[in-house]
């Protein structure tokens, strides 16, 4: 018998291109997490989503797009959290290895460094793009 609670339902959060949107990504996926008893995953979980979020959001603001940028987040299963973030920017993000002035290019380098899986995919919802990331056990 599996004592853990169920994982609450997933969320989905639909939102302008506009920075200020970061932190509403951040504490949405803090409550989940909160909520779910996760609290080992919740620095990691705000920092990965906040990059995430920053990319999406400065992809579509150089590319002129004002379409709205989605975030998705849940449980894939009980001990694995799921977080992916699609726009409609064209371009796909890169992990890149920026120089010591460089001000920004560190957002899927991070993901990637403390993601326990992560990627970007091209199917889903629209057009467009997801960068996810996953935490916790397999």
């Amino acid at each position: 018998m599996n004592d853990d609670p169920p994982p609450p339902a997933d969320v989905a959060l639909v939102f302008p291109p506009h920075p200020a949107w970061v932190r509403t990504a951040r504490e949405t996926v803090r409550t989940l997490l909160a909520v779910s008893h996760r609290p080992e995953l919740i620095d990691t979980a705000i920092l990965l989503t906040s990059e995430a979020v920053t990319n999406a959001i400065n992809a579509c603001r150089r590319k002129g797009f004002l379409t709205p940028v989605t975030l998705y987040a849940g449980w894939s299963d009980p001990h694995r959290f799921r977080v992916l973030i699609h726009d409609e920017a064209p371009g796909m993000p890169t992990c890149r290895t920026p120089t010591t002035t460089d001000e920004d290019g560190r957002g899927i380098q991070l993901i990637s460094y403390g993601a326990d899986a992560w990627g970007v995919c091209t199917h889903g919802p629209g057009r467009g793009k997801g960068t996810w990331f996953e935490l916790g056990k397999r």
